[in-house]
């Protein structure tokens, strides 16, 4: 990988899930301070950039993603100091720092919606959020029929009468996208980072700042969920609107103010390939996260589709594709590739997917990883993909944390078996997340057999899913025909695929059942399992220089 192009085109980004990462105070919960303990670890994996979830001071109601000042650090996760330091320690490493930014609500412990609460209905504070009236005779009912993303209504009544909304959590109140000073304080925060040496920040739901001032029912669904009958590309009435563009056109002229190419990343939802591609016209942001390609089920017609689609589309606006396999919001992939089904969103354990086969699962996910490093643009690797984590699924329902659990009256069980502590040594529980004496647990329990999946196990290992990732990842720096560029197809049977970099590179990926014989090639440059007689077993990939 080489040339001047942005260091964005082809970045690979880690995603540093803080409170599961690495525990640096002992009190059983992730921190800046682990995050700068691994840093050396990080270094060693070779990726280019981290991506950490938000640490901005929060009472912790949706883990850090109900923000109460966003230009603060949560003390339980350091200070502003310690967030200084850790972006001039990575960048010493080599390290970029993009960190999460909630842009849509804040906290309704932020000094605004307490500002509103106090000064009533009608008043000027109370614009900066959505507050209505509610319908009926009394104003008992909600303003609408919307529902939130966490479960129930999307509206919480205030002992005044009015109404607030809040797609998300009632204590993650929606801003109000048509203020103005909306508008100039995510302007002077996006400042204040920068200014601090932060790379650029991950967008969370950036499609879905701007709503219909209408607020309109949604009939397109039982009870405004909208899964219904899908209505014409940007009329959703608060999902992907085409205004949202005006608020990322002017976030890049902000970004283009400081030296070193700052960047974002948007974690956008779109119904199309094209919506997907609007997000990132010049002067709008600079990446998008690639959703379709972390749904598609394992076979090799869906999978080519999705990568010629975002390519198609993401390259008629310029724009780099990024690609992902997984996240803190979905299963692990190892468990979704376990299985026969993979829906978008499986949060709440894999029962209704039928039986887990573990082997199968990390088998696909190794060849999904080699498969996503060779694909033209940038990639992102979710802490503890590179070890091979899978879901734990049997977390005691009493020990749940996420909102979802409670939002949905205890029918969904959330996310929070991808967000499990990592595992860093051998030694018993908690396995070298936090330091050796350390009185507390992890926030969440791991799981008994997690020892050899450990960073310290995998270590040195040239089996292990670890040393598959440096190894790639290491290649990926040294070849000049991966990261960004294009790729051209070669002709296999359906059930294969196989794609070459100019000007001596060929990935293959077997989706079959049966092994398939590898073209002619000079030498195998990396594989995801052993190969024989030039045989490429099921569920298996190569990297070929020809």
């Amino acid at each position: 990988m080489t040339g001047t192009a942005p260091w964005w085109r082809s970045a690979v980004i880690y995603q540093v899930y803080i409170r599961s990462f690495a525990d640096g105070d002992g009190d059983g919960m992730g921190d800046i301070a682990g995050i700068r303990s691994r840093l050396p670890y990080l270094k060693a994996l070779g990726v280019d950039a981290i991506w950490i979830n938000p640490w901005y001071t929060s009472p912790m109601a949706d883990h850090g993603y109900d923000v109460a000042d966003f230009r603060d650090i949560d003390p339980m996760f350091g200070t502003l100091a310690d967030a200084e330091a850790l972006i001039e320690e990575a960048h010493e490493h080599g390290i970029r720092v993009i960190p999460d930014l909630v842009p849509n609500h804040t906290s309704d412990r932020h000094s605004w919606f307490q500002e509103a609460l106090a000064a009533g209905p009608g008043s000027p504070a109370r614009e900066r959020y959505v507050f209505r009236p509610g319908r009926g005779p009394d104003g008992a009912e909600p303003p609408n029929d919307w529902l939130s993303v966490m479960g129930g209504r999307a509206w919480t009544r205030l002992p005044d009468g009015e109404w607030y909304l809040h797609l998300f959590a009632p204590e993650q109140p929606d801003l109000n996208w048509e203020h103005p000073e909306v508008h100039a304080e995510f302007e002077s925060i996006l400042r204040f980072w920068f200014s601090r040496g932060v790379d650029g920040f991950r967008i969370d739901v950036a499609h879905g700042l701007i709503k219909d001032p209408a607020l309109p029912d949604l009939a397109s669904g039982p009870g405004g969920s909208g899964e219904g009958t899908p209505l014409p590309p940007g009329q959703h009435p608060f999902w992907d609107r085409d205004a949202v563009h005006e608020v990322y056109r002017a976030w890049r002229k902000v970004a283009d103010e400081f030296p070193g190419d700052r960047a974002f990343v948007a974690e956008a939802w779109a119904d199309t390939p094209e919506r997907l591609a609007a997000y990132v016209r010049p002067n709008g942001l600079h990446t998008a996260f690639n959703f379709d390609f972390l749904v598609s089920a394992w076979n090799a017609k869906d999978l080519r589709a999705v990568i010629d689609d975002s390519l198609a589309m993401l390259g008629a606006v310029g724009a780099p594709a990024t690609w992902v396999l997984s996240n803190h919001d979905v299963m692990r992939h190892v468990s979704r590739y376990g299985r026969e089904t993979v829906r978008r969103w499986q949060t709440n354990g894999g029962n209704e997917l039928g039986p887990f086969d573990r082997e199968r699962g990390t088998r696909r996910a190794r060849a999904a990883a080699l498969m996503m490093l060779a694909l033209p643009g940038g990639a992102y690797v979710y802490q503890g993909e590179e070890l091979g984590l899978p879901e734990v699924e049997d977390l005691p329902e009493a020990l749940l944390q996420d909102p979802i659990w409670e939002r949905s009256g205890h029918t969904e069980r959330g996310r929070d078996g991808c967000r499990v502590p990592l595992p860093w040594s051998r030694t018993g529980r908690p396995y070298g997340f936090s330091p050796d004496g350390a009185s507390a647990e992890p926030w969440l329990p791991q799981p008994a057999d997690w020892s050899e999946l450990s960073v310290e196990a995998q270590t040195g290992d040239p089996a292990s899913v670890l040393e598959l990732y440096r190894n790639a990842l290491r290649l990926r720096r040294e070849l000049p025909e991966l990261g960004d560029g294009s790729l051209t197809w070669l002709d296999t049977p359906a059930d294969v695929l196989a794609f070459g970099r100019e000007p001596g590179f060929v990935c293959v990926v077997n989706l079959s059942a049966e092994p398939y014989a590898l073209p002619d090639h000079g030498s195998v440059l990396l594989a995801s399992g052993p190969l024989q007689d030039r045989l490429l077993a099921p569920d298996q990939a190569v990297w070929l220089a020809v």
